[in-house]
């Protein structure tokens, strides 16, 4: 790769390039005069760098012993990013397309995607160890995104390099508590599977990440979920601010910043005093019970919020109520759902509610099975906010997204922190593909619930421990690899979970995810009708994630079928084109059998086929009164 340290001035002829190639590439997909700006600044750094369009750049990646060191060094960042990665690949599934991390240098450490996309991929350096910096790659959505420190597209002949004006990406910077950039989330597909969503499932999806590193930063911190529409909270669009004991504010995501106007530097100087004009005291006595609705504050500049604390009980429940400063009058939300919220219609849904409040409060373990996304963790916490236990702890731990050593680190603690066990203590804990666990820390974890204490790390004198546990599988507990002696001890109720193509009121859950997303309209009949019609392999999980792009794209509007995903159209199309085939055959049946004169036999031999099949093709189960049987 050709290179030139002392950067020169872009000529008149390569700005105009830029320009040209920008623009029309900006008009055909809708984009804005700012795209065209970030592109051409990109082509003029390239040129200034040297770089050649046409000569073939070093495609050699990192070693795999430099690899690992790179991968060593982000690990926080690809435990965060690893499980957002994978629920977004389900959504770009079968669009030719990959998801990339790379790092704040712009080094691929993690990639997934479609098979013979990667392959594709792999053959212009886009892989795990290989830079894609502007400086090694030219105008690229990676490289530039890190550049400019924005969400950028970069289509087709816009990449500065020819060998990748195959490609269209879309990347977002991912950005730390204080704004320092992570690292980069990407989707890269083939130029011809663009698609307008993509770019906001990127940016969403970051934002998810970022929300996941700041309450692992903060997560023995109060968080402090606000926005100025109550509805909003514990949606991507909440603002988020991790308060410490003194009422410092000491971390906050990206949309706490954008709804406050401040950067991270000038609101690490507040407090909760003078931001929002309450104290600790107050938010841990107002939210100790999980049912407690958002309290409304008015921040010094007059602006209206709304804030829903949370917080581990056992280490806050000894902060005194301080005396508070008046605050705008509260406006109620729904409470957090129990079960009885839970029943939408759906008759296998209501079975298992009622087998669990038989049992609640008697000291059984709840295991619940059901495929990926069909809503065991909500289950799980309606379960706890039904139960005597709702004012303490609901701890959850994603079991198969932890590699071996943090594992034990999480359940038993890490550095002197208390570990989940001690957090949930009181209240319950929720094993989340328990059956994942490593067989050491199984037989750690056996032995803590026999003998019914725990020795915090550090420490000499056992804890008694005292919570309910709730475990949660794709199947039975005795398939999961789980030792016998443990599923014994963990094993109590089983309920089942249907998927969402199996269940009844797909037409409530839609309405009650747009009501949770802040979309105050209907989903037209249309739109509608093609969620009904998909078999749903996400089950709940991917109707909130399509209710929630469409949500975005409709604004105001209600959702019709141009805001859904591609592939439930396509799917409509197909079955209306079956029904079409299905109905042109039921009507030559009819025909045959009228010109026969309703002899059944003499129509099947004129068509070439059975009895048998005319009946079942006119769902007879016998001849009609008065048809002659010759």
């Amino acid at each position: 790769m050709a290179t030139n340290e002392m950067a020169a001035t872009p000529s008149a002829p390569d700005r105009r390039r830029a320009a040209g190639l920008a623009r029309p590439i900006a008009s055909s997909l809708g984009l804005d005069a700012a795209h065209v700006g970030v592109i051409e600044q990109s082509q003029e750094r390239c040129t200034a760098l040297g770089l050649s369009r046409i000569e073939r750049p070093d495609y050699a990646p990192l070693g795999r012993p430099d690899l690992v060191v790179v991968r060593e060094r982000n690990r926080r960042l690809h435990t965060h990013a690893a499980p957002v990665m994978e629920m977004l690949s389900e959504q770009i599934v079968g669009t030719e397309s990959m998801v990339v991390l790379c790092d704040s240098a712009g080094t691929i450490i993690h990639s997934i995607g479609d098979d013979d996309f990667l392959l594709r991929a792999s053959k212009v350096a886009l892989q795990p160890g290989v830079n894609w910096s502007e400086r090694a790659k030219g105008t690229n959505a990676i490289g530039t995104a890190l550049m400019e420190e924005l969400p950028t597209l970069v289509h087709a002949d816009e990449h500065f390099m020819h060998a990748n004006h195959f490609l269209t990406c879309s990347a977002a910077p991912i950005l730390d508590p204080r704004g320092n950039i992570l690292g980069v989330l990407d989707v890269t597909g083939d130029h011809r599977s663009y698609h307008q969503h993509t770019m906001a499932l990127v940016k969403m999806s970051a934002r998810m990440i970022e929300n996941h590193w700041l309450s692992d930063d903060h997560r023995n911190a109060m968080r402090l979920h606000f926005h100025n529409r109550p509805e909003f909270i514990d949606t991507l669009m909440e603002g988020i601010l991790a308060v410490a004991p003194d009422g410092r504010i000491v971390g906050a995501n990206r949309s706490a910043l954008e709804q406050l106007g401040l950067n991270g530097a000038t609101l690490r100087k507040q407090s909760l005093g003078s931001l929002f004009g309450t104290a600790v005291g107050a938010l841990v006595d107002r939210f100790r019970s999980p049912l407690a609705t958002p309290m409304g504050v008015q921040t010094a500049g007059g602006r209206n919020f709304h804030i829903h604390a949370r917080f581990n009980w056992s280490a806050w429940g000894s902060v005194a109520a301080t005396a508070i400063q008046p605050v705008a009058p509260q406006q109620a939300r729904d409470a957090a759902p129990g079960l009885q919220q839970l029943l939408t219609g759906d008759a296998q849904v209501a079975a298992a509610v009622t087998r669990l409040q038989r049992v609640l409060d008697r000291g059984v373990p709840v295991v619940i099975v059901g495929d990926a996304g069909v809503g065991k963790g909500v289950l799980a916490r309606a379960i706890h906010q039904d139960s005597v236990r709702a004012p303490r702890p609901f701890v959850a731990l994603r079991c198969a997204s932890l590699p071996d050593q943090p594992s034990e680190a999480e359940l038993f603690g890490p550095d002197g922190l208390l570990g989940r066990l001690l957090q949930a203590n009181g209240g319950t804990l929720f094993l989340d593909d328990a059956g994942s666990l490593p067989p050491a820390l199984q037989a750690r974890l056996l032995h803590a619930l026999q003998e019914g204490r725990v020795t915090p790390p550090g420490q000499t004198q056992a804890v008694v421990l005292d919570l309910d546990f709730i475990c949660a599988s794709t199947e039975a507990l005795r398939a999961t690899g789980l030792r016998a002696e443990l599923q014994h001890r963990l094993n109590g109720l089983t309920v089942t979970l249907p998927p969402l193509h199996e269940r009844s009121d797909l037409a409530v859950l839609a309405g009650r995810m747009l009501d949770s997303l802040g979309h105050a309209a209907e989903l037209s009949p249309e739109a509608l009708s093609l969620l009904q019609g998909h078999a749903w392999p996400g089950n709940v999980r991917e109707l909130h994630t399509v209710l929630r792009t469409a949500a975005l794209l409709a604004g105001p509007d209600p959702i019709t079928p141009e805001h859904l995903p591609d592939e439930l159209r396509t799917e409509a199309t197909a079955e209306d084109t079956s029904q079409s085939l299905r109905a042109q055959e039921l009507q030559s049946i009819r025909n045959a059998v009228d010109a026969a004169g309703g002899n059944i036999a003499l129509a099947a031999r004129r068509l070439g086929v059975g009895r048998n099949t005319i009946y079942r093709k006119l769902r007879w189960t016998s001849p009609a009164p008065g048809t002659p049987q010759r």
